[in-house]
C-alpha cells in the first residue's frame, strides 16, 4: 500500500526517517486473513473466486481460533478479516470479538458493506474496529455491473452511513479498470460529500477473475490520468487542511509517479527528503510487510499469491512459517530483488521494490520478469530506450470507448 497523503505531508512538514527493516531482514507482516470464500456478490475482479457458496475445507471454528492466539502471540502490527464477504462466515462475529478481546494494535474488517445495515453496523462498533474498508467500483450501476447483483451499490452505501452514524473510520476501496475508470471523479467526490475520510484506489491485479478479466486492466495513458487526478486531489486536500487520506495499493509504480510529480514542484533538498522515506518504505511488501492466510489456512506472500503456498495453519502456526526457511520468501525479501527487463534495468527499484511480482508471474510464468502495470516510460525510469516493454502485454493495442474515459 502507497500511502500519498502520508508523503504529501512530508513534503510540508518533513519528519526523520524511520526504515522498515533491515535489507533482507524479517518484519512482522500486516495480515490479511480470508475467513471464508463465501460472498453475496459475483465481483468480476475477485481475486479469491467467492460465491454464495458454502467451500469445503475452510477452517473449522476451534482451527481459526487457534489462528487468532497465535497471530497475537507474534505481534503482529494488524489483522484485516477479509472474505470473500467475511460477514458470511459462520463464526464471524465470535472470531471478531475474539480478536478484538486479544488486543490487536490494529483491527479492520475489509467488507463489500453489503451486509451492514439493521443491527449489523451497530455490532461492528460495538466491537471497537479501529477501520473499516468498503469496497465500491463506481456510482450505481456501474458498480452494480462490477460486483454482480443488482442493488448492491445501495445497500454498500447504506453500510457506509451507518457505520459513520455509529462513530466507525470508514475507507472507500475502488479498483480502477478500463471500464469504471470514469467514475473515479465522482468516487472522489462522493467520500467528501458522504464524510468518509479515506480512500483506496486499487490497481488490478491478474489473479482469480481478476486475472480472466486482465483485458478490462487500464491502457498506460488512463493510468497516468487517473493518478494525476488522485494527486491533485490529494494535494487539494492536504493544502486546504480537509481530511482526505488517500492510498493506493497494488503498483508500487505510483511512488515513482508520485516521486516525479514533487520534483516538479519542491526543491530538490525537499525531494530526497521524501525519497528517502520511499526507500526505507522500500517499495513492494509481498512477503515483507504483508502476508495472508486464505480461507482453508494456507498462508501466501499476500493475497494474490494464491498459486503460491508456504503451508498450512493446520499444520503449523502462521508465525513458525513466516520464521522459516521458505526460498520464496527469503528472495522477496532480498533488497534489491533478482528483476530482469525493464524492472532490472529500472533507477527507481529501490523506490518500488520491483511492483507487484504476481502481474509478471501470471503473464510470463517468471516472479522476477518486468511488471506489465508500470505505466512510467523508459526515460521517466532511467531506462535504456532501446529497451523493449513486454510485446503481450495484455493492457496494449486495444481501443478505448471515449465513454469510458473520466477525462
Amino acid at each position: 500500500m502507497f500511502r500519498l497523503t502520508q508523503y504529501m505531508h512530508q513534503l510540508l512538514h518533513p519528519t526523520p526517517v524511520r526504515r522498515r527493516a533491515a535489507p533482507g531482514g524479517m518484519v512482522k507482516p500486516v495480515v490479511i486473513w480470508n475467513l471464508t470464500r463465501t460472498c453475496n456478490l459475483k465481483c468480476r475482479h475477485c481475486y479469491t473466486v467467492s460465491s454464495n457458496n458454502v467451500f469445503p475445507g475452510e477452517l473449522t471454528h476451534e482451527q481459526a481460533m487457534g489462528v487468532l492466539d497465535d497471530l497475537r502471540g507474534f505481534n503482529i502490527p494488524a489483522l484485516i478479516l477479509s472474505g470473500g464477504e467475511p460477514l458470511s462466515r459462520f463464526d464471524f462475529w465470535e472470531l471478531a470479538a475474539r480478536a478484538k478481546e486479544l488486543n490487536f494494535r490494529h483491527l479492520s474488517l475489509s467488507t463489500n458493506g453489503t451486509k451492514l445495515g439493521g443491527d449489523n453496523a451497530a455490532r461492528v462498533a460495538d466491537l471497537g474496529f479501529d477501520y473499516v474498508g468498503i469496497s465500491l467500483d463506481g456510482i450505481g450501476a456501474v458498480n452494480d455491473w462490477f460486483r454482480g447483483v443488482d442493488g448492491a451499490y445501495a445497500d454498500a452505501l447504506a453500510g457506509v452511513r451507518a457505520c459513520l452514524a455509529r462513530g466507525v473510520k470508514v475507507g472507500l476501496r475502488y479498483t480502477i479498470t478500463r471500464e469504471n475508470s470514469h467514475d473515479l471523479p465522482a468516487m472522489l467526490d462522493l467520500c467528501e460529500a458522504e464524510g468518509v475520510d479515506k480512500f483506496y484506489l486499487s490497481h488490478l491485479v491478474y489473479a482469480g477473475r481478476g486475472d480472466k478479466h486482465r483485458g478490462e486492466d487500464t491502457a498506460h495513458d488512463h493510468t497516468r490520468r487517473a493518478m494525476d487526478l488522485v494527486l491533485d486531489r490529494a494535494w487539494d486536500a492536504v493544502e486546504n487542511g480537509r481530511n482526505l487520506e488517500i492510498v493506493t495499493g497494488n503498483n508500487d509504480a505510483d511512488a515513482v509517479w508520485f516521486l516525479r510529480w514533487a520534483e516538479r514542484r519542491f526543491n530538490p533538498d525537499r525531494v530526497a527528503h521524501v525519497r528517502a522515506h520511499l526507500e526505507a518504505w522500500g517499495g513492494n511488501s509481498s512477503g515483507v510487510g504483508v502476508a495472508n492466510i486464505d480461507p482453508q489456512g494456507k498462508v501466501h506472500p499476500d493475497t494474490y499469491w494464491s498459486d503460491y503456498t508456504i503451508g498450512s495453519v493446520k499444520d503449523r502456526p502462521f508465525s513458525a512459517w513466516w520464521t522459516g526457511d521458505d526460498p520464496m520468501l527469503a528472495t522477496l525479501r532480498t533488497r534489491p530483488r533478482p528483476l530482469k527487463g525493464r524492472c532490472g534495468a529500472c533507477a527507481f527499484q529501490s523506490v518500488c521494490g520491483g511492483n507487484t511480482r504476481i502481474r509478471a508471474l501470471q503473464l510470463t510464468g517468471d516472479p522476477w520478469a518486468e511488471d506489465p502495470a508500470c505505466y512510467l516510460t523508459n526515460a521517466e525510469i532511467g531506462v535504456d530506450e532501446g529497451l523493449d516493454r513486454l510485446t503481450n502485454a495484455p493492457f496494449r493495442g486495444k481501443s478505448h470507448d471515449p465513454a469510458h474515459q473520466f477525462f
